[in-house]
């Protein structure tokens, strides 16, 4: 089964329709302050996200130095592979977007 791997948890941010694509599962709260423990961060997404594959996705929601942290140990895991999700705000919907590192 493929998942959504959510940057960081808003709980402002709707994310419940990004489930048809995967199970939801956040790499970070929303206190995470990257730069006061970045060592443990990138250590915690390395331990979350190494079984990153091709049938899961990165839903780029948080701080833009957590997301480029995970987006560089998911492109890592996955032969500099990452699919993203991208959130149309016209047609109110997620659509896949590969990128290849």
């Amino acid at each position: 089964m493929s998942t959504v791997y959510v940057v960081q948890e808003n709980p402002k941010v709707d994310v419940v329709s990004a489930n048809k694509f995967g199970e939801l599962k956040a790499l970070a709260d929303k206190r995470e302050q990257v730069h006061l423990r970045p060592e443990n961060i990138i250590n915690n997404l390395k331990r979350q996200l190494r079984c990153f594959n091709d049938d899961d996705y990165l839903l780029l929601l948080g701080d833009p130095a957590l997301i480029g942290a995970a987006m560089t140990v998911a492109s890592n895991y996955n032969n500099g592979n990452v699919k993203v999700l991208k959130w149309d705000r016209i047609e109110k919907m997620y659509y896949p977007v590969t990128l290849s590192f």
